[in-house]
């Protein structure tokens, strides 16, 4: 059994909240320039020219690359033989965030009573948590920081199962199209698709973790995600919403067995700052 302390925990988090705020992904950097070569619009890859270079200040300089510095969604990959000793693991995660953005002097935007005061928790707590037992004695953490821009656009469609691929296509562009330039594209969509309610839209999000363009492993859902993407950037909304020929860089589709009577489709929308680190201890 290996033990981990809280305390490190809580250092590590807060060090992947300014990470992941001031430094965007190689991944997507390299996407970005791609797209900016095979933009058709002059005045979308003018756009993509300042996106890649707000991204280099902000990593030069340690500045947010967004003024939305998101809510912290953590991923936790929990080893069977791994102890968490000296503190609780949820509270050390809060504490993490907490730490992490206040240093960073990352824009603090959690509020609670959702549906009334809507008050200021000051720090940016408490974070979104999801976890999953692994076979191991390292604890892996992921933080995404997600912005409410593009979270505003997702979608949840339990479909019948004689939709099929054609209805998944047909909800994924018409969401895209609806979402416009609210969600500051070019974007990186993902998907969820099967289990039930709420573990499709759990698939979606964490599908948008993963390497951008990287195709799913599945040949199945791997021509999907091509398919969905040439309808997307045939929209024509373009980096922004000013128009143009990328309005996503990928899409990212992750699928499972479900229920015999339905077809559960979640569309997650991650915009061009697509902000997450991890760390395994």
């Amino acid at each position: 059994m290996r033990r981990i302390e809280a305390s490190t925990i809580i250092q590590a988090v807060a060090q992947l909240c300014q990470q992941a705020n001031f430094e965007l992904g190689e991944d997507v950097l390299a996407a970005l320039k791609q797209a900016q070569q095979d933009e058709e619009s002059p005045l979308g890859r003018e756009v993509l020219s300042q996106l890649i270079e707000n991204a280099r200040i902000a990593k030069e300089e340690h500045l947010p690359l967004c003024q939305d510095c998101g809510t912290a969604v953590v991923f936790l990959e929990i080893g069977q033989e791994t102890h968490i000793i000296g503190g609780d693991l949820y509270a050390a995660v809060e504490e993490g965030v907490s730490l992490g953005y206040s240093q960073g002097y990352l824009r603090k935007s959690i509020v609670g009573q959702p549906f009334s005061a809507r008050i200021n928790t000051g720090d940016n707590t408490p974070p979104v948590i999801h976890t999953e037992i692994v076979p191991s004695d390292q604890l892996k953490i992921t933080l995404m920081a997600k912005g409410s821009g593009a979270e505003n656009m997702s979608r949840l469609a339990m479909l019948k199962p004689s939709d099929g691929r054609q209805g998944i296509i047909d909800l994924v562009v018409r969401t895209i199209d609806e979402a416009g330039g609210n969600p500051c594209p070019p974007l990186i969509v993902g998907l969820g698709i099967g289990g039930t309610a709420e573990k499709a839209m759990l698939l979606a999000k964490k599908a948008l973790l993963r390497p951008v363009a990287k195709p799913s492993p599945d040949p199945e859902a791997s021509e999907l995600e091509k398919e969905i993407l040439s309808r997307i950037n045939d929209l024509g909304i373009g980096p922004l919403g000013f128009g143009g020929s990328i309005t996503a860089l990928a899409v990212h589709a992750e699928v499972m067995p479900t229920h015999i009577a339905s077809l559960p489709v979640a569309v997650n929308l991650q915009c061009h700052s697509a902000r997450h680190k991890e760390i395994t201890l």
